[in-house]
């Protein structure tokens, strides 16, 4: 989450104070990811001195809650930028998940299928929550929903990986496979390189 870009979001509407920026940023998350109000300042510190904001004092002198930050058109340039280019998802991230499971198949002794089930019970109670939230709020809060529901599509994305796991390794283990003599990847094997904007395939 770039809580820079966020900032830098809030400010495009019009000049705000830290702790202005604070409450709408967690407004404007539904409430999600809470933010502190020093990580707003040392944020809004880095963007001034990067030539991103500007900043003037309205009370005297004080360089807190009185200081008012408004974008600069350097920073509407970066924040137009940033709001173009996609994520880089070229490498995968170290996920901890993943690494259990691939890790339990190592381990003596260790039923992988219950290693999983124990995984997925806990997404889907998770899963359970977060639609009763989402239902409790009704769609009053848009952000929220939104929130809700990537959260949703995400650990339902997990689920649907941990099957397809168990079912993969049972399929690879009734046919001998066996973990310790799996193959290294051929030699100069490479990632896909990270898409640009707009290309076409």
């Amino acid at each position: 989450m770039s809580v820079k870009h966020a900032l830098l979001a809030l400010l495009s509407e019009g000049p705000k104070y830290g702790l202005q920026l604070r409450e709408e940023f967690e407004a404007n998350t539904g409430q999600v990811w809470p933010l502190n109000v020093g990580q707003v300042y040392t944020t809004l510190q880095r963007l001034e001195r990067d030539g991103l904001v500007a900043a003037a004092d309205s009370g005297a002198g004080d360089p807190g809650p009185q200081k008012a930050y408004w974008i600069t058109e350097a920073g509407s340039a970066d924040l137009a930028e940033w709001l173009k280019v996609p994520p880089d998802l070229s490498v995968p991230p170290r996920d901890d998940l993943v690494m259990k499971v691939l890790i339990a198949v190592r381990v003596p002794g260790t039923d992988v299928s219950e290693v999983i089930q124990a995984h997925r019970r806990y997404l889907v109670q998770l899963m359970q929550e977060w639609t009763r939230l989402k239902e409790d709020d009704n769609g009053r809060d848009p952000a929220f929903s939104l929130v809700v529901d990537s959260e949703l599509f995400r650990i339902d994305s997990v689920v649907r990986w941990l099957d397809a796991a168990e079912a993969r390794l049972r399929r690879a283990l009734a046919d001998g496979w066996k973990p310790a003599r799996a193959l290294p990847a051929p030699a100069g094997a490479r990632l896909p390189s990270r898409p640009t904007m707009g290309a076409r395939r």
